[in-house]
């Protein structure tokens, strides 16, 4: 792998080398010795080191070695979420508060092309594609996540090119993943070779909300009556439910039709003036 990175064709796709890093510390260093002391140090360091290694590239995915930030007041706790996006039971009564917007928006001004369109913002990791070891896939990746190389086999969900392409025709459309940017990144620079994406934001841009990487909807400076987000994890839009289409997780059916299914909904979601009335006909079915 080149120190500076580059790309190679391979038979199973793109391969794409970007340096190796450990996100946590950076590039590291280990000096020899002799002595037996050090020796046993340098055991203890590559224990250490070799654990380190899948858990430093899995952070780079949505919901791996979440850090919680400094804890906040306890008044302004929301309530408790479970891993599938809903309140505890005990929780029921308690209102989710939506975090103000900031003074600056996460999305640039609406270009001239895009005037006028609504805006869906789209989730990459079970809902377009589906990453891991296996050798059956769509493209090759290797992520600086870690501290050595490893591949990733990213394998795309079926009919993604259509439902992509006519998004982009309809929609202003950004990528928006709770994935770190050194893997989501790459990949998306092999998934949408038309330039469907106006912008990409990755985990930086999501609020930490009680274990989960939700996406705030208030904070992009669109229009909420205009926004729409279709993800596959409840979680990621709790804020704003009433604006979300929902997918099943795709991992390897290569006989799903659910992109190509909702491409018909987005069709007529488009000449609405607003989303929620033909969103709340979704969600109620």
């Amino acid at each position: 792998m080149g120190e500076n990175g580059g790309q190679q064709s391979t038979s199973g796709g793109t391969q794409i080398y970007i340096g190796c890093w450990d996100l946590n510390s950076g590039p590291h260093v280990y000096a020899a010795s002799t002595s037996p002391l050090t020796s046993q140090c340098n055991v203890s360091l590559k224990k250490q080191r070799s654990r380190s290694i899948l858990s430093s590239f899995f952070c780079c995915f949505r919901g791996y070695n979440v850090e919680p930030p400094p804890p906040s007041s306890p008044s302004a706790r929301p309530p408790l979420v479970e891993e599938n996006g809903g309140l505890q039971k005990g929780d029921q009564r308690q209102i989710i508060p939506i975090p103000s917007p900031p003074a600056k928006y996460l999305l640039p001004e609406v270009t001239v092309l895009d005037y006028g369109k609504k805006c869906v913002v789209i989730d990459l990791d079970e809902t377009l594609v589906h990453s891991s070891f296996k050798v059956n896939s769509t493209f090759l990746i290797a992520p600086a996540c870690c501290l050595l190389p490893l591949q990733v086999y990213v394998l795309k969900r079926p009919h993604v090119d259509e439902f992509l392409q006519r998004m982009g025709q309809l929609f202003e459309c950004v990528l928006f993943t709770a994935s770190l940017a050194k893997y989501a990144d790459p990949v998306a620079d092999l998934l949408d070779r038309w330039g469907v994406f106006r912008a990409r934001l990755f985990r930086e841009s999501c609020v930490f909300h009680r274990g989960n990487y939700v996406k705030d909807l208030s904070r992009l400076g669109r229009e909420l009556s205009k926004v729409i987000i279709v993800d596959n994890s409840p979680a990621s839009y709790i804020f704003h439910p009433e604006n979300a289409v929902p997918v099943q997780s795709w991992f390897d059916d290569m006989t799903d039709t659910e992109l190509l299914d909702l491409i018909p909904f987005f069709e007529g979601l488009s000449r609405e003036d607003d989303v929620y009335s033909m969103l709340h006909g979704l969600c109620s079915r």
